[in-house]
């Protein structure tokens, strides 16, 4: 009778370019410098969950900077399908990025203020990888760039994303070479809706002749739509940890988190539905 033979993983590595860093998988994901990052500041057990949940949503906005920006490059070279990809991947980070509240939203008011007065200043309104992602947006606000005068690498980076076109200004290129007309410029200011570019997704929707541009049209919505779940998620998360106290960053907390829940990304995108 024949025995079904079991491979094993190996257990032993022989060599490497980096002798003394453990396995292969340690030194390939940088493990001792990945799991060496937190430090808390108290004793208080929710803070290594506030800090490993923090430093994970910031890889994740790195991962959807990349994804967003290979999205545009695609859109550059009208590559509809390796845009549409990108933008897919990217929406997998979003949902995960969402969800990640999770591990902060129930925690209590007394948990969090047992290390909140610990890291001053601190708040994520200050992530500069964060505001990347809202310039990618089309969310400009050229005083931000006030936060980083101490990190003038980080203010040069920004300001380079501030100037150059948003995902949304390049997915409006792709309509004008498309043939719609659409009487728009990328600029350094917040996008506002336009009667024009509303037009312009109104006839890819209801023209035949673009109606290959509706994969795209509905792409951004899934990501527009992503942002907003992001923001109302952030809004009730700090609602149940800290109510309706100011921001560590000297924001103002509740009211600030409900004006951006409120702002939609790509407006003219949702406000075509209303006569559709």
């Amino acid at each position: 009778m024949g025995h079904d033979t079991v491979e094993t993983p190996s257990l032993s590595f022989v060599g490497g370019e980096e002798p003394g860093r453990g396995t292969p998988y340690a030194r390939y994901a940088r493990l001792d410098e990945l799991h060496g990052l937190q430090h808390p500041l108290s004793k208080a057990p929710a803070e290594m969950s506030f800090i490993v949940t923090t430093q994970v949503m910031e890889l994740l906005f790195d991962l959807l900077r990349h994804e967003w920006t290979l999205a545009q490059q695609a859109l550059r070279e009208d590559d509809l399908p390796a845009a549409l990809a990108a933008l897919r991947r990217g929406t997998h980070v979003q949902d995960v990025l969402t969800e990640s509240w999770d591990l902060l939203a129930t925690m209590t008011p007394q948990e969090f203020n047992s290390f909140r007065a610990l890291f001053g200043e601190a708040s994520g309104f200050q992530s500069s990888a964060f505001l990347h992602l809202e310039f990618l947006l089309g969310n400009k606000n050229a005083a931000l760039l006030n936060m980083y005068a101490d990190a003038p690498r980080t203010r040069d980076e920004l300001a380079e994303a501030l100037r150059a076109p948003s995902l949304y200004d390049d997915a409006l290129a792709v309509l004008a070479r498309r043939g719609l007309t659409v009487p728009h410029l990328p600029s350094e200011q917040r996008h506002h809706a336009s009667p024009e570019v509303e037009a312009a997704w109104r006839r890819v929707y209801t023209e035949p002749e673009f109606a290959g541009l509706q994969p795209l049209a509905e792409a951004l919505l899934d990501v527009a739509e992503r942002v907003t779940r992001w923001r109302q998620r952030h809004l009730n998360a700090v609602r149940r940890t800290m109510g309706a106290k100011p921001g560590s960053g000297g924001s103002s907390g509740l009211t600030w988190l409900r004006k951006s829940a409120d702002q939609d990304v790509f407006p003219e995108l949702w406000s075509i539905r209303d006569e559709m």
